[in-house]
This record gives structure tokens, sequence and C-alpha cells, in this order.
């Protein structure tokens, strides 16, 4: 499996949360041959399933893997003539969309570009101002007469910008949040193609994560996992960006540690990575941590979960940035940890005292 071709693919599909098609036609092609089973849910997460073997009683125990396929991006909320009105869906961040190219996917994919006033026009206390929604607008070349014909209210836009390979084996594209997670789920599906493990795997691409973790809460109740282990991105160290909340570009995966994040699987993981002399390294996460993580704790019971950290820069923008080694060491991590599961996991620390 060539890890950057497959970034570049994933990146490069457009798909915003509640319309996340294309990541998903990918996901199943990629994954069918590596799982026993496929279904897409009611809220479109891609959930495939391989057989484990189960202990030596034969009772067999699932651990689910988790990342989110959507992307954030843009919706249609009128018209200004011939150019389009639009606002956010998920975190996009107006301070890096002005001059950047978009597709708006109307009665079919139109190129557009997003503009605002020019500088010339502005007031001397304009200029200093971060534009917000109502400053921009989309031109995609229409007149007002045929702006409505082409386009529709609560038409979905997404970023045109195109993956690009970086020197030091990294390399940028505008959805590596969370598609390069995905990625590393179907790595660890390869890893694991061919060999005996005692664990089920649930390997799930979820929707609507950046819209509110929708697709994990919803697919978590319906596997009913035993434990998880949910991956997204983290924030990778980069100019401007505090060094407490940074981590590590190349330095592996990250994994979190908080209320959000089950002890047990925690420390499993890192015993795993360092008998693996796989990278990893650590982050303190409180409170939320604002991912599909936080959504499959509470499904159902109760799910106990870890959350693997992509190193990310530039999150939110056209030019997200990890590092190819990163994508390669999470997949690794995950199937040596699912190899190494054997019977329950021990999750009360004072059964061993």
């Amino acid at each position: 499996m060539d890890t950057a071709a497959l970034l570049q693919e994933f990146s490069d599909a457009h798909g915003v949360s509640g319309y996340e098609d294309a990541p998903r036609a990918i996901a199943q092609r990629v994954l069918e041959p590596l799982v026993d089973s496929m279904r897409v849910d009611a809220l479109g997460n891609l959930i495939t399933f391989k057989k484990g073997t189960g202990d030596a009683n034969g009772k067999h125990r699932t651990m689910m893997l988790a990342a989110h396929m959507d992307e954030i991006g843009m919706m249609v909320t009128g018209y200004s003539g011939g150019f389009l009105r639009v606002f956010r869906v998920g975190g996009s961040d107006p301070r890096t969309l002005v001059g950047q190219e978009v597709v708006v996917h109307g009665v079919r994919d139109f190129p557009g570009v997003i503009a605002s006033r020019p500088p010339h026009v502005l007031s001397a206390e304009d200029r200093k101002k971060t534009p917000d929604w109502n400053d921009l607008y989309i031109d995609i070349g229409a007149t007002a007469d045929e702006i409505e014909g082409l386009v529709t209210i609560g038409d979905t836009i997404t970023l045109r910008s195109s993956f690009v390979k970086l020197s030091g084996g990294y390399a940028a594209g505008k959805a590596m949040d969370d598609r390069a997670s995905v990625v590393t789920i179907a790595l660890c599906m390869q890893e694991l193609a061919g060999v005996t493990h005692e664990w089920d795997i649930a390997a799930v691409a979820t929707t609507q994560e950046e819209v509110g973790l929708r697709g994990a809460i919803v697919s978590a109740f319906g596997v009913a996992p035993d434990a998880a282990i949910a991956i997204d991105v983290g924030f990778g160290a980069q100019v401007g960006v505090d060094p407490n909340i940074s981590i590590k570009m190349d330095g592996g995966p990250c994994l979190s540690i908080g209320p959000n994040f089950h002890p047990t699987m925690y420390q499993g993981l890192i015993d795993v990575a360092q008998k693996r002399e796989i990278k990893i390294q650590s982050e303190v996460i409180p409170g939320a941590s604002g991912t599909d993580a936080w959504g499959i704790q509470i499904a159902r019971e109760g799910v106990p979960t870890a959350l693997l950290g992509l190193p990310l820069r530039y999150m939110h923008s056209s030019v997200e940035t990890v590092a190819i080694a990163d994508v390669e060491r999470t997949g690794r991590l995950m199937a040596a940890f699912i190899q190494s599961l054997k019977g329950d996991i021990e999750l009360d620390a004072q059964a061993k005292e």
C-alpha cells in the first residue's frame, strides 16, 4: 500500500460533513479486500468488520478503530448578484479563505474563487480587521441571471487545494484532518491481513465529526465494542503555536492522557510501542478532547477508549501538513496492539494487587 498515494487520493476527495460519499467510496474500495464484511449505517458511517480467532473458550471481543472522513467546508446561503454568499460547515476559518480556489457542488462541480473587497477600497480601520463571513463571497463567473439555475441554496463548497509532497517526508493537503487517520486504519488492517489476532476488529470511517461527533456516537452504539481507539490529528509543532499544547512532527503518534481516555488502554499502547520500538509521544487533555473518542467513550454503558493523535501543522487550512512516517507508525502501532490482546483488557488496576 503506497501511503503517499493513498493520502493524496483521500485528501483530494471532496466531502464536507454530512456529504461524505466520495471519501467513503475510497475507504470502501481500500478496505474491502482486508475485511470480512462492511456496511453503511443511517448516518453514512462505513463500518467494516474483521473476525478474530476468539479466546480459548471461544469468546469474542471487539476493538473499534474510528477516524472521521468528513472535512470542513462551506454551504451556499444566498445570492448577491452573480456572486454566492456562504457560511461555514464545521470550523472553516475566514482568515485563511480569501483568495482560495474552491469547488462549488451545484448542478455540477463549478470551480470558483473566494474574494472580498480589495484593500484599496477599505478604510484604514477595516484593513486592521479579520474578514468575517459577510465580507466574503464566491465568484464562479456566472451572471446574476444565470447563478440561480446553476447553484442552489444549501449546495456545499469545498476547498480546491491539491496534495503536495514536501521535503523531509512531509505532505500537505486540504483534508488531512482527518483522512490521514483513515489511512492509518487502512495500514493497520493491511498489517493484520493474514495474521492471527484474538480480538475482532470493527474499523469505522465516521461522519460528521466536524459538526458534533455524530457519526462516532451512533456507530459506537451500533458496534457496541469492548474497547476502542479513536485516531485524529493534534497540533504539530510550528511557529506561533504554544509548545505546551503542540506535539513533535515526525515524533510518532501522540497518545492522550485525561478523563476521556482509559488508563489501561493508554498503558497498553505505551508498552507495545516500546516493545516494537515505535516512536510515540504523550499529551495531556484534562477536559473534553473534541474528538470521536469523546463520543465513543460514553456509548451504551461506556467504552474504554484511547486516542492516538497524528501531529499536523496548519489545522483547518488548505495546507494541512503531516509527516508520512507518523501515519505509517500509527498504523503499525494499532496492528501490534491488537495482536497483543489476549482475553479481556484488565480495566481495574486494583485487580492486579
